[in-house]
């Protein structure tokens, strides 16, 4: 079986359209509306703790 991750799920974003720029506005979205998910999602794709930390912090003050 292949493993999921961050690029493949970058990929699929890419695939349908979306930029860098709407999938930033994505995580702002998950982030403030259901901050643990988001959490639990971004620890399911394999993102180490302090990018994980980072990604949240970004989306925090977007």
């Amino acid at each position: 079986m292949k493993n999921f991750g961050v690029k493949e799920w970058q990929d699929m974003f890419a695939e349908i359209g979306l930029s860098e720029e709407t999938m930033h506005k994505w995580h702002d979205l998950f982030e403030s509306r259901y901050p643990e998910t988001h959490q639990s999602f971004l620890e399911w794709l394999g993102i180490d703790a302090a990018k994980i930390s980072q990604i949240r912090k970004d989306s925090r003050t977007a």
